[in-house]
């Protein structure tokens, strides 16, 4: 369990190349989910295409959250933008730069899973099939309206006795398949362009202020670590502490089993410094309440100065 801690804790580093490897492996992911989907049509009216909709839909979202759950930096930029102002003033640009790294990040897997979807045509066909008109398609002219209904709900299943060897079907579903596999390639030229543009328009605007947001929400999730760090080390101290306070009345009894109890003067001096002054869970939440509210300012001249 501590080791699968210890790998969960890694990947949710700020390391920028791990996160790029983590978004890789769920577009990996998601294409692999698409292929090995059995997707089944139920050629119903009235289900076609809340089912294909889904199937396009739906995957992406659960993407779309485990980027966000595996990217460390969304929590740490929540707790900067919901965090009272206190001693340290917040910079809107950072929290900015933070939302929009982690957006990009979160939405590679989900736009994969939605243009492998439209080139494939499947999810396509079976929404819209039942919203075709009739008219364009040879077939079903002396079809009552409720028949025409049910030969175009029933166009993604090819192998249905009524539509195999239709040859309209294959025509709505090949018009489908054609606005589907148009619609993803669209999507993806757009997305590279816009890649493309954001690429080399950077450039153009103040790289100063870039590179100030990218400095400081690099500095947020790695003073949040360490704070976590610190607090983990005087918990283990302090728990320490307490459990030698707790055997003190029991020495007497400890000697005569011949247990011996490590002194509290043999504590570590680095203990003894993060302990000074700290004697009850009262001082210990007043300390933590004391940081969240009040972080002390980015000016390490001041602790110089005393």
């Amino acid at each position: 369990m501590d080791r699968f801690r210890m790998i969960f804790q890694y990947f949710q580093s700020n390391s920028e190349s791990v996160m790029n490897g983590i978004c890789g492996l769920l577009a990996l992911a998601s294409v692999k989910m698409y292929t090995s989907l059995d997707f089944s049509c139920p050629c119903l009216p009235q289900y076609n295409m809340a089912y294909g909709l889904g199937i396009m839909f739906v995957p992406p979202i659960i993407l779309f959250l485990c980027g966000l759950i595996l990217n460390r930096q969304a929590l740490v930029m929540l707790e900067e933008w919901r965090r009272p102002a206190g001693r340290r003033k917040k910079d809107p640009a950072v929290i900015r730069y933070m939302c929009s790294s982690i957006m990009q990040r979160a939405m590679v897997a989900p736009v994969v899973w939605i243009i492998v979807t439209l080139l494939d045509g499947k999810c396509l066909i079976c929404a819209f099939s039942g919203s075709m008109d009739p008219q364009k398609f040879v077939g079903f002219a002396n079809v009552s309206t409720e028949q025409v209904q049910q030969l175009l709900a029933k166009v993604p299943c090819k192998d249905d006795e009524l539509m195999r060897n239709s040859t309209s079907r294959k025509a709505v579903s090949r018009y489908l398949r054609c606005c589907s596999q148009a619609l993803g390639w669209s999507i993806l030229l757009i997305l590279i362009i816009a890649a493309f543009l954001a690429r080399w328009l950077r450039p153009c605007f103040n790289q100063a202020t870039l590179l100030q947001a990218r400095h400081w929400s690099n500095y947020i999730d790695i003073e949040q670590k360490i704070f976590e760090e610190t607090c983990c080390e005087h918990s283990r101290l302090f728990a320490h502490k307490c459990i030698l306070h707790f055997f003190e009345s029991m020495q007497q009894e400890i000697r005569l089993h011949r247990c011996s109890l490590p002194r509290e003067d043999e504590e570590a001096e680095g203990g003894e410094g993060l302990l000074q002054g700290i004697t009850d869970q009262d001082q210990v939440n007043k300390l933590l309440k004391t940081w969240y509210y009040e972080k002390p300012p980015l000016d390490v001249s001041q602790a110089h100065q005393r």
